[in-house]
């Protein structure tokens, strides 16, 4: 399947190629920051996503930056407006639009991968967070920003950080909104690792994941957020042990050993 939405005059763009979903933000002159706008659309291209064959996201922002964070233009609007319409409003489920915004692409059930370069400030660093993995280039940037405006991390990021980033890391990062450069990022966590093309490196690793049984890591998403999240250690060995039953014998676990006793390529359905 090949689903071409490339239009120039799109915010958020998708090509989903070869199982793997290209999702980018595209607002490149405004150095990605998040209007209401964008929002809307990376929850609709998010839905297309669900609906494809995609086994994998890849996540990237056009230009020279990945999400320099919220439009600051949107600022004048949320001062007019019905603030618990905005934010009090369960619009998603148990979630605002703009929670949404990030948490959709934690809920899916395929793995995505960041490739950031640039400036990743605020509602990006939150985006960036709901990824599975983050692949910076070494002169991005990244910063949990809010701070700087008077605000906290507000789209779904507070979800999301404790599972990836130590107490005192997170901290630190909300109270300041520093700016850290990625290699210090890489040593606190905040990224998975450095890339000079941080794009290439994130398609040769989704590239790899697309080749893995659909069936398994899925499964393997599912499991690593119940272990996350769960602190029943029952309830985690149990999920486990179901997990791996709903696996055993299925046709993509079948066709993953037949391809390695083969030494071929793996063909999944």
């Amino acid at each position: 399947m090949t689903d071409t939405s490339q239009d120039a005059q799109e915010i958020v763009t998708l090509e989903v190629a070869d199982h793997i979903a290209h999702l980018t933000l595209n607002r490149p002159a405004k150095m990605n920051a998040v209007s209401v706008e964008l929002v809307d659309a990376l929850l609709a291209q998010v839905e297309k996503i669900a609906a494809s064959d995609a086994r994998v996201v890849l996540l990237s922002g056009a230009g020279d930056a990945f999400c320099a964070g919220l439009d600051t233009s949107n600022f004048t609007k949320f001062m007019g407006a019905d603030l618990d319409e905005l934010v009090m409003a369960r619009t998603h489920g148990d979630a605002n639009a703009f929670q949404a915004f990030s948490l959709c692409l934690r809920d899916l059930p395929i793995p995505v991968i960041a490739a950031i370069q640039g400036a990743c400030f605020g509602a990006g660093m939150q985006l960036a967070i709901a990824a599975d993995i983050r692949i910076a280039a070494p002169d991005a940037k990244l910063s949990i920003m809010e701070m700087k405006w008077g605000l906290i991390p507000d789209m779904g990021g507070m979800t999301i950080f404790p599972t990836v980033l130590r107490s005192d890391v997170l901290r630190q990062m909300i109270y300041t909104a520093d700016v850290y450069p990625a290699q210090q990022a890489l040593a606190m966590g905040v990224v998975t690792e450095l890339a000079d093309d941080p794009k290439a490196a994130a398609l040769a690793l989704a590239q790899k994941i697309a080749g893995k049984s659909p069936s398994a890591i899925q499964a393997a998403k599912r499991l690593i957020a119940v272990a996350e999240t769960s602190q029943d250690r029952t309830h985690v060995l149990y999920e486990e042990s179901r997990e791996q039953r709903d696996l055993i014998g299925k046709p993509d676990q079948i066709e993953t050993v037949m391809a390695a006793m083969q030494k071929r390529p793996a063909v999944y359905k």
